[in-house]
């Protein structure tokens, strides 16, 4: 059926009067009359009655009212529905990230992107910056908001947008806890929470590459996946931790985060976002140029591809 048909018996029902019915619909009165007669043919029904006193509905008519109403608003929001996709403004968007992406980013980003799109159904998967770039260069998540610089090559675009630095976590009764300047030599003598060499490969080669700078290797006691964890096993005593700055935000009694200088300070970490350029949603497209717009971001260079972290030493 043509959805004008639904249109013009839904205009007619509604005035029971051919020209207003007509006026609505920005056409003239014999074409609609013509349309209706066409309609009840090929339904085999009868729909008005046209007496005397006006046009009525028949009682198959006020049956199909209401069929018609709600298949006429589906087809309507059909196209809504596509157009938006189409824009992406519509539509599902899956995001992975890392758990220290929660700490400052996605409070910021999130309310504004929701704000601005919010027929965008999110769906967020919290994993690991190895697993993210697996994910997004197979297609199974839209975008990844990971550990940056990444420890391998890849096809995924790679675009930082949250850049951080290296701070001590300490268990609050340490002595150099204390200290209101510290320096990352000397920690040469504690033992350290390090993050999984397998799991976690950038922030594990980038802590190394600090301790490196600095004079010594870590003594490793324990080794952790997420921030959140490597802040907790200090938190019970089992040593001490390099953990990127946004870590201090929730940060409390119990450790202590405390700003590095000399040599090693300086290792540049951060979070960046990860997409395939080739297969962009239009969604993502919206979630990227919404989280480049509140990073200040410059885009990326066509050519750009991850680099790859500092070898791990030894």
């Amino acid at each position: 059926m043509d959805p004008r048909q639904l249109r013009q018996f839904v205009a007619l029902a509604s005035t029971l009067n051919y020209r207003r019915a007509a006026e609505q619909l920005h056409m003239s009165q014999p074409p609609l009359s013509a349309s209706i007669r066409r309609l009840e043919a090929q339904l085999g029904v009868q729909l008005f009655e046209r007496t005397r006193r006006g046009t009525a509905l028949t009682a198959a008519g006020q049956a199909a009212l209401d069929d018609a109403q709600r298949a006429l608003f589906h087809a309507e929001q059909f196209g809504r529905v596509a157009t938006a996709a189409a824009r992406g403004e519509a539509g599902q968007l899956r995001v992975g990230f890392v758990g220290s992406a929660t700490y400052a980013l996605m409070p910021q980003l999130m309310p504004v992107f929701r704000s601005r799109y919010p027929d965008v159904h999110l769906v967020l998967a919290e994993s690991t910056t190895r697993q993210l770039l697996d994910d997004v260069e197979q297609g199974h998540v839209d975008a990844g908001l990971l550990r940056f610089p990444v420890a391998r090559a890849t096809t995924a675009r790679i675009q930082p947008v949250e850049r951080d630095h290296f701070v001590a976590a300490l268990p609050a009764q340490h002595p150099l806890a204390r200290r209101t300047r510290l320096t990352l030599a000397a920690l040469q003598d504690e033992a350290f929470v390090l993050y999984s060499a397998s799991a976690v490969p950038g922030l594990h080669a980038m802590a190394l590459q600090a301790c490196q700078q600095a004079g010594f290797m870590p003594r490793v006691q324990q080794e952790a996946v997420q921030v959140q964890t490597v802040v907790s096993l200090v938190e019970s005593g089992l040593g001490v931790a390099l953990v990127p700055s946004v870590a201090a935000r929730h940060a409390n009694r119990a450790v202590v985060f405390r700003r590095l200088h000399g040599p090693g300070a300086a290792v540049e970490i951060g979070i960046a976002l990860a997409w395939r350029a080739e297969q962009e949603t239009p969604a993502a497209r919206r979630f990227r140029e919404c989280l480049l717009s509140l990073a200040g971001a410059e885009p990326p260079a066509p050519a750009q591809r991850g680099r790859r972290a500092p070898a791990a030493p030894g």
